[in-house]
């Protein structure tokens, strides 16, 4: 059963240390958790790292029986038995019956082989998930009205085959975990990653985390892993609320004329800024006391959203943002993500053939 994380990393651009670039795959197959992010060649790796790289990197075909594997590696048969588990499910590595011992290959015996084998099955298998998936997702043309925002989070998603539905759960909240959408350390019955998706996969407006919480009575901190997690997959993004600014500016330039007077609003409250008619226009409305949050939105319709959001900064507000599913619809959504595994796949093949010359050379 294929199970692996795959996540995107940095490449390790020009690096021919063949320890380096397997770091960098057993990484970006979430095999190895590490606190701190390093690819120097004074690196100290793990047990998963040393069985490739003392045993199945140099001889791929030999056959490994698990007490070998440990003598090579230092490990007891039950460290052995994890760490194989991991590869095996990864789709690097394959078994066989030899009497009665299982013995392991690399797949393909070469590892650019078994990175591109694994790269089949694993596409194949993320776009049925996410086939499914995408079928809760409700149609809305105007959900991609508001222009989406950069994100500099790095791609990360769980591809696995469709596990078993066990008792008091169904086939969704079976899928998102399959995903990796509900965490590592979720319970059988805790359902909140489900119900945050459901909520954003009918809605056609941004939703906030403070609307989540309240909606499902869960501390705010909780709602943002579960959407981070979401965001992290490529569902979903955070979009500002632009239907929000000219609120929020309205708030701002009561509180701060109020506080500091005409004078501090143009000078630092941000209005020195921007177009001279609009921001006269806006302290004559609070100095007439006939300006509220509509009007507002009226008079700085003409600025750019750099600008309007430029402007509640400078008062003190800060941008509202909400999270939505990325595209109209379930189809979009799912193109979205896997651009992502694309990209993600095709750096794990150009740097496994970097590995495999790297090999080639030290022979």
């Amino acid at each position: 059963m294929i199970r692996l994380d795959l996540v995107e990393k940095s490449m390790p651009t020009g690096s021919k240390n063949s320890d380096v670039l397997l770091g960098w795959i057993l990484d970006s197959l979430g095999l190895v958790r590490r606190k701190i992010e390093s690819w120097g060649d004074e690196e100290e790796f793990g047990a998963l790292h040393r069985i490739m790289s003392e045993a199945l990197l140099l001889e791929p075909l030999k056959g490994w029986d698990i007490k070998t594997l440990g003598d090579v590696c230092g490990l007891s048969q039950t460290g052995m038995h994890h760490q194989i588990l991991k590869l095996k499910e990864s789709g690097l590595i394959s078994s066989e019956n030899y009497g009665r011992w299982h013995i392991y290959v690399l797949r393909g015996g070469t590892i650019t082989s078994a990175v591109n084998l694994m790269a089949v099955q694993a596409k194949e298998i993320i776009e049925l998930r996410l086939l499914e998936l995408s079928n809760h997702i409700k149609y809305s043309e105007k959900r991609m009205e508001i222009p989406s925002e950069s994100t500099d989070k790095n791609f990360k998603i769980r591809i696995s085959e469709p596990s078993a539905i066990k008792i008091e759960e169904d086939r969704l909240h079976v899928l998102l975990d399959d995903l990796g959408l509900n965490g590592d350390r979720a319970k059988i019955k805790d359902d909140l990653a489900k119900r945050v998706f459901k909520e954003l996969a009918e809605s056609s407006n941004p939703i906030t985390i403070l609307s989540l919480s309240d909606k499902f009575s869960e501390s705010r901190s909780r709602i943002r892993r579960i959407i981070d997690r979401f965001r992290n997959s490529n569902i979903i993004e955070r979009v500002p609320m632009l239907d929000r600014i000219a609120q929020d500016v309205y708030i701002g330039m009561t509180r701060q004329y109020e506080a500091r007077g005409e004078e501090w609003l143009f000078a630092r409250g941000g209005l020195g800024r921007i177009n001279e008619e609009i921001a006269i226009e806006l302290v004559d409305g609070i100095k007439n006391k006939i300006l509220d949050s509509d009007k507002v939105q009226q008079i700085i319709l003409p600025l750019s959203i750099e600008k309007q959001k430029i402007l509640l900064n400078t008062l003190g507000g800060r941008m509202p943002y909400g999270y939505r599913i990325k595209g109209r619809d379930g189809e979009e959504m799912k193109e979205n993500v896997m651009r992502s595994v694309d990209r993600t796949l095709l750096r794990l093949k150009t740097v496994a053939e970097r590995l495999e010359k790297s090999i080639i050379r030290n022979d």
